[in-house]
């Protein structure tokens, strides 16, 4: 038929060649007898909207879960911010641990002060920001390092300064917030999530850690970590761990991931187990090694080389699934609209109150 030959599509059971074939620059000549059912064609289903093979369809399938293409691009072209601050006693390798945790040198630079400027006399925060792009995605990286802090023979109050920048981030948000004309895009430089480095002492939680922790832990989100764990044997590690839940949970301190914050049982689940194997018992190293014909990472001793990313020698492959594989956004969320939210109520009615 004449119609036939104007399908966008061969018919079914033709080859599978994409090359057009050669036609004539002019039209075919229709009969007679056919002009009268074109014409009642004429107001049928178009050509390219008519079911056939996928193939025919000038358009892919339109579904609701192309919103999540849409956020993706949107996301590698704007790029998004994490900040994240370590905390805790000089010699426990919280620059190594950043650096391994991005797998670059996003720490402070290492250098050789004098006497005067290695033991600080009041606790000095240090933030660093790079940009990480891997894969089209650029991620907008702060690294916040508080040297000083508990390295004097009085620690007492050396938590203020921790706690005055994280308030100080959140104002400065609060501030954009309420302007009339607001930026479209406003800075994010508040704390996502604060790493707590434990000494490994092996026996239980010091009056500083404790103290730290349940006063920062109303205002960001806490993971505490056990560093330098190679020092541990798996015995101590295990009874030490055992040892830091038992305190956190008499000393009523809520750390990351909060229970309250569960949204759902899949949640609830997955955070059940994370929480069971919090405080994570990790190593850091910044050099590789050459084992079983592969580099990796490691620290090398007398007896063998700890493996950083094998599970079976630490569980710094936990910290990171959690800190940016699995939970990144969740930290995100929970400093937006739980930290950063009860810091805007307690100001803005801190302006309200007359005189």
């Amino acid at each position: 038929r004449g119609v036939q030959a104007h399908r966008l599509c061969p018919p079914r059971g033709a080859g599978s060649s994409l090359e057009p074939e050669e036609r004539s620059m002019e039209p075919p000549a229709v009969p007679e007898e056919e002009e009268e059912e074109e014409e009642e064609e004429e107001g049928a289903v178009p050509l390219s909207m008519a079911p056939g093979p996928v193939g025919c369809q000038l358009f892919g399938y339109v579904g609701i879960e192309a919103v999540l293409d849409q956020m993706k691009i949107k996301t590698m072209k704007t790029g998004f911010e994490f900040n994240i601050m370590v905390v805790g006693q000089s010699g426990l390798g919280k620059s190594t641990m950043v650096n391994t945790l991005f797998k670059s040198k996003v720490s402070r630079k290492s250098s050789q002060p004098g006497q005067e400027e290695r033991i600080p006399k009041t606790v000095q925060l240090q933030s660093i920001t790079h940009v990480i792009e891997e894969k089209g995605v650029k991620m907008k990286l702060t690294v916040t390092d508080t040297p000083g802090f508990g390295d004097q023979i009085n620690n007492e109050n050396c938590w203020d300064p921790i706690i005055k920048y994280i308030n100080e981030q959140y104002e400065r948000y609060l501030r954009e917030e309420i302007l009339i004309t607001r930026k479209r895009k406003i800075p994010d430089t508040r704390v996502h999530g604060c790493v707590y480095f434990v000494p490994p002492t092996g026996h239980w939680l010091r009056p500083l850690d404790l103290e730290f922790m349940r006063r920062l832990s109303k205002i960001v989100n806490v993971v505490p970590v056990i560093a330098k764990a190679d020092t541990l044997t798996l015995e101590e590690r295990a009874e030490f761990k055992q040892r830091i839940q038992g305190d956190l949970k008499t000393h009523a301190i809520s750390v990351y991931p909060q229970q309250d914050f569960d949204q759902d049982p899949e949640d609830r689940a997955l955070n059940d187990r994370i929480r069971e194997k919090i405080p994570f018992a990790v190593v850091g190293a910044d050099q590789e090694h050459q084992v079983n014909g592969k580099r990796v990472l490691g620290r090398k001793t007398k007896w063998g080389i700890i493996e950083v990313e094998n599970p079976a020698h630490c569980e710094f492959p936990l910290l990171r699934d959690l800190l940016i594989r699995s939970h990144l956004q969740d930290l995100k969320d929970i400093t937006h609209n739980v930290h950063y939210e009860s810091y805007r109520v307690r100001r803005l009615n801190e302006s309200n109150r007359p005189g």
